[in-house]
């Protein structure tokens, strides 16, 4: 199976008191992603974000974004999300 890719949606804009508009990513959290070799470290860090965009709000469209990268990519969204 394929690494977990990145929650990176090709947005980059850190607008929201240094959080992406697009994914919530900090550029630390970015640096942090791409450290991550073991994917269920990539796995959890998925999970930390998406907690994090509950926690933030606004971060509706970034599942929808996301599920289309895995489905290009030809992972199931079941074994990310």
């Amino acid at each position: 199976m394929p690494k977990t890719p990145s929650p990176c949606i090709d947005v980059c804009k850190f607008k929201r008191e240094g959080h992406c508009i697009g994914c919530s990513m900090t550029k630390a959290q970015k640096s942090m992603f791409k450290a991550l070799k073991k994917d269920t470290h990539r796995k959890g860090f998925i999970e930390m974000l998406t907690a994090q965009q509950a926690r933030l709000g606004r971060y509706e469209h970034w599942e929808l974004a996301y599920r289309k990268k895995l489905a290009k990519k030809k992972i199931a969204a079941e074994d990310v999300l």
